[in-house]
């Protein structure tokens, strides 16, 4: 009976580890995320919409005309680089389900942000 359990054990082990391993590759929040920026200060323009792409918690850029870095952290807190030749944004902020929201700031310029899952 020992040696019963032990290989139940065994199989029980083999088979629950690569579910929690696969699980742990992918975020709630993989997709494709169109991000809105605005801005109060007519300097700053009326805003910009970006398409960027978390993969794994990793955010990444989906245009080639903006450059898209930084992290999503599995509770849902966002933190993002904009760069787009010397220009460059810091936006903070919040995603929940489908939908996401914070503030952003570049050299001249302060804004908000909202995101929709696509």
């Amino acid at each position: 009976m020992n040696g019963f359990r032990k290989g139940l054990f065994a199989t029980i082990v083999a088979i629950a580890f690569p579910l929690t391993q696969a699980g742990a590759t992918t975020s709630t929040f993989d997709g494709t995320w169109n991000v809105r920026i605005s801005s109060s200060s007519e300097t700053c323009g009326n805003g910009a919409t970006v398409a960027i792409g978390i993969n794994n918690g990793q955010i990444a850029s989906s245009s080639a005309a903006v450059s898209a870095s930084g992290r999503v952290a599995d509770a849902g807190s966002i933190n993002v680089t904009l760069s787009t030749g010397i220009k460059r944004a810091v936006g903070f902020g919040r995603l929940s389900g489908t939908s996401g929201s914070g503030t952003g700031r570049g050299a001249l310029c302060t804004g908000t942000w909202t995101a929709e899952r696509i």
